[in-house]
Order: structure tokens, then C-alpha cells, then sequence
């Protein structure tokens, strides 16, 4: 009963986490914390990318891997790039099935995690406290330190920290909600039911 009502939270989590990704990421929405370039700047900016980069990577440019580029960063402007030589589709369904089992890993991660808590913390309210500390201490240190060590816009990380706070969050509520409740009651039960000394 416990792992079934753990993979039915599993599974409905990783579809809240897929609606809430598309409307986060897919709706238009991310337009307020991501930049665009006109046509004629888009293609002279790919075609710099693909003149100047020899292979796909993540690049830091300038880097600290001279003396002249350490002075050339220090005078900026700078630029972390995730660069990939091949073009694919916006809404490629590939992309979108793994993204879907990235999402249900995650989520099946999580409900084995809560599980596990809900066998020690008896109380619902301590452990969606431990949920939403869990979440904000990862979101936090996953998405603040991008702007912070590698002085990259705090706009675009703070969105990514609102929304992937809030996914994950839902996605935990929903699994504490299927799990059984009375899988903390052995625990709770356990020092009113041992012998009490005289």
C-alpha cells in the first residue's frame, strides 16, 4: 500500500511538474526574465557562435585561462555560453518525453525522500516544513549562486528560483497528500504504547 500510494504521487507530481513547466517555460511567460535580439542581431550573433566556437560546450568568454583574457574579463563584457552546435526543433516531441522522465525521476526521488520522513515526523504540518525548507535551501543554492559567483543577470535566476521553488513544491505537496497517512503512526505511537516506569 505505502509504494503504490508512493508511485501514484510520484506520477501525478511529474505531471504537475510538466504543466507548470510548460507554463513557466513555454507559455510566454519566461519572456520576463529572457532577453531577445531582432532578426538581424539574432543571425549576426549565430553566425559569430558558429565562426568562433568549435564544438558544442559550455563557454566562458573571455575566460581566465590567459593573463590577456583575465584583463579582457576584468574590462568586460563577459558571456557564459551554453552552445550547441546542432539546430532542433522548438516543442520536439524527443525532447519532450525526456523531459517528462527527467520530471518523473525527480519526482519518484522525492516521494521515496517523503516517504521515508513520514515514517519519523507524525505531525503533517512538521513535515511540509521539512518540504518547503528542503526545497528552498536547493532552489537557492542550484539558482542564486549563478549571479552571485558568475556575475550572470539576477533576473533571469531569480525567475528560475521563483518557479522552480514553486514546481517543486507542488509536486511535494501532491505527494504528501497521496501518501498514506498512517505511515508515521508507528512511530508516533510507539512511546505512548512502551511501559511507563512507576
Amino acid at each position: 500500500m505505502m509504494i503504490g500510494r508512493a508511485l501514484l504521487g510520484a506520477a501525478v507530481a511529474a505531471i504537475a511538474l510538466f504543466i507548470l513547466g510548460f507554463l513557466f517555460h513555454a507559455s510566454g511567460l519566461q519572456g520576463v526574465a529572457t532577453g531577445s535580439l531582432d532578426n538581424v542581431q539574432a543571425a549576426a550573433v549565430q553566425q559569430s557562435l558558429a565562426a568562433n566556437l568549435p564544438n558544442t560546450g559550455t563557454f566562458r568568454v573571455p575566460s581566465d585561462s590567459t593573463a590577456e583574457q583575465t584583463v579582457m574579463y576584468g574590462q568586460g563584457p563577459i558571456s557564459t555560453i551554453h552552445y550547441n552546435t546542432s539546430g532542433f526543433a522548438m516543442g520536439d516531441p524527443a525532447t519532450l518525453v525526456l523531459g517528462f522522465l527527467h520530471m518523473l525521476v525527480v519526482a519518484l526521488l522525492m516521494s521515496a525522500g517523503l516517504g521515508a520522513i513520514s515514517r519519523f515526523v507524525p505531525s503533517s504540518g512538521e513535515r511540509t516544513r521539512l518540504l518547503l525548507l528542503g526545497v528552498v535551501g536547493a532552489t537557492v543554492f542550484i539558482h542564486l549562486r549563478e549571479p552571485i559567483w558568475f556575475h550572470h543577470d539576477w533576473g533571469h535566476f531569480i525567475y528560475l528560483f521563483v518557479t522552480d521553488t514553486i514546481s517543486l513544491i507542488v509536486a511535494g505537496m501532491i505527494i504528501l497528500k497521496l501518501l498514506p497517512h498512517g505511515a508515521s503512526s508507528a512511530a508516533s505511537r510507539a512511546p505512548a504504547d512502551a511501559p511507563k516506569e512507576v
